[in-house]
């Protein structure tokens, strides 16, 4: 009875394993048939839309963090990917071709960005803009060397709209400063003398002799114009400049004179101490002496003359009008 048991069992095995031999074989037809025509991919779906195929979803993730997640371009502070892929495996036809890149320029597409450029104001007025706030800084303090006193502020702004961008490279920005700030500079000037900027009155007082009067006390036309104020009263220089003169000089006393380039020199007369030497650069503004009563003068006040070229002007035609 075993025996009979045995060949039964032994038929069956075998016979078992001729049909899986031939399940596998005809497996393995259909397969090769199906991998012939079809090839495995993922569906990728971004929202409920279904945006094409990929190969590798590994390979594409990285894709994503790369261009998507992490995408960096001029002027862009923040990145919120709106919709994040689904994939689904799958078969296509082989000659279905993928489509990575532009699976990635929809998404990128689909990005909500944020942009940020800076923009350098004078006095409150924008008046230019550049891309980076090490630019704008950079901008700013080099002119800041130049003179300390400008008022220029960097402010910090955002956009979702690129367009709203009109950034100029750094050497464009700081002409354009530059410029706005000569320009400002010539309209807050007290006189603009052949192009020098007048940035000071010497003294305020009250004018005591005006420019080519006669005198008793003259032989010629007075060349300049006399404002009396209290002894001692600090004598500002009117613009940036160079002494070319500090020392006592006949009819007008202690004298200083100061040569302002384009031919434009002024001279303070009359000084009861002088407080700068030959060659000494000044800036407008510098305190250079006092005043006083020294030479030809009959009281405290300061003789004050413009010369462009080396002959005299009416300071009236530039200041105290």
């Amino acid at each position: 009875m075993n025996f009979i048991l045995k060949r039964k069992l032994k038929y069956y095995t075998k016979e078992g394993i001729k049909v899986l031999g031939m399940v596998g074989i005809a497996f393995g037809f259909v397969s090769g048939m199906l991998f012939a025509k079809y090839k495995p991919v993922y569906a990728v779906t971004l929202g409920d839309q279904n945006v094409g195929y990929i190969e590798n979803v590994e390979d594409f993730e990285k894709e994503v963090e790369d261009n998507v997640i992490n995408y960096t371009a001029k002027n862009v502070d923040s990145v919120e990917v709106k919709e994040t892929p689904s994939y689904e495996l799958t078969f296509v036809k082989r000659e279905e071709k993928t489509n990575e890149q532009e699976i990635i320029i929809a998404m990128q597409k689909d990005m909500d960005i944020t942009y940020k450029y800076f923009e350098i104001a004078l006095e409150d007025e924008v008046i230019d803009s550049v891309d980076t706030k090490e630019q704008a800084e950079a901008i700013v303090n080099e002119l800041k060397e130049k003179d300390e006193d400008v008022d220029l502020t960097i402010t910090e702004k955002t956009t979702k709209n690129p367009e709203d961008i009109k950034t100029d490279e750094v050497e464009v920005a700081k002409s354009n400063i530059s410029t706005k700030i000569e320009e400002k500079e010539m309209e807050d000037a007290v006189a603009v003398v052949e192009g020098i900027k007048f940035a000071k009155l010497p003294v305020t007082g009250t004018i005591s002799s005006r420019y080519g009067v006669s005198s008793r006390i003259r032989s010629s036309t007075h060349t300049g114009l006399d404002i009396a104020t209290s002894s001692g009263t600090p004598i500002s220089v009117v613009a940036d400049g160079t002494v070319t003169c500090a020392q006592y000089s006949g009819a007008y006393g202690n004298l200083v004179k100061v040569s302002h380039g384009n031919g434009v020199e002024t001279w303070y007369a009359h000084t009861s101490k002088m407080y700068v030497t030959v060659g000494q650069e000044v800036k407008a503004g510098d305190i250079i002496a006092a005043v006083g009563s020294t030479g030809n003068s009959t009281g405290p006040h300061l003789h004050f003359e413009i010369r462009i070229n080396g002959n005299h002007v009416n300071p009236q035609n530039y200041m105290y009008n």
